[in-house]
């Protein structure tokens, strides 16, 4: 069990703080790593492949998969299940890979007790108004949401201190080389 978790980044941050964008660049940049699909509910982007940047599911199909036993962690976030299938995550360590995992505060709570020595790290925005700039630029969900979404941030930014480390990414680049340096530090 151990060696998965040495193998695990957690990566979380609210919706908006440019997550997506610094494991992005940390995967084109160091091979070591891959990330960990999550599964989710939520209805698909335009821009978005099934199986690249999320498992598409029903709901149907993701409640059985949690009676089944399929999940390493799961929630409901904003309406949408969301959550991380155990297979792929023990494949891809098998594989000798460093799998970051992008979820959100609970899932991140949830990994770190199955897996105590995995490393949390949370994204934080530079401040609210950027967060909320970010997501508005997005143009990908209604003012419902986006509310939504910006109330969620806030309780989020409140569990921060319970990561193993916060980054703020003013820059995706310094952001994602700052990732893979602590990881580089915690595992000499």
């Amino acid at each position: 069990m151990s060696d998965i978790g040495k193998s695990l980044i957690v990566v979380s941050g609210p919706s908006g703080c440019g997550k997506d964008t610094v494991v992005k660049h940390i995967l084109e940049t160091d091979d070591r790593f891959v990330l960990s699909v999550s599964a989710t509910t939520r209805a698909k982007r335009p821009y978005e492949k099934d199986g690249v940047d999320y498992i598409f599911l029903t709901k149907q199909q993701f409640i059985d998969g949690i009676s089944n036993g399929d999940f390493l962690e799961h929630t409901l976030y904003c309406d949408n299940y969301y959550g991380t299938l155990k297979k792929q995550i023990e494949d891809k360590v098998a594989d000798g890979k460093i799998v970051v995992l992008v979820i959100e505060v609970e899932g991140a709570r949830n990994v770190k007790k199955v897996y105590p020595d995995s490393l949390t790290v949370f994204i934080a925005p530079p401040s609210l108004e950027e967060l909320e700039r970010r997501l508005r630029s997005r143009n990908t969900e209604d003012e419902t949401t986006i509310k939504q979404r910006l109330f969620k941030a806030n309780e989020e930014l409140g569990f921060k201190s319970s990561y193993d480390y916060i980054v703020e990414n003013n820059y995706v680049e310094q952001c994602a080389q700052s990732i893979i340096r602590i990881y580089d530090s915690n595992n000499k």
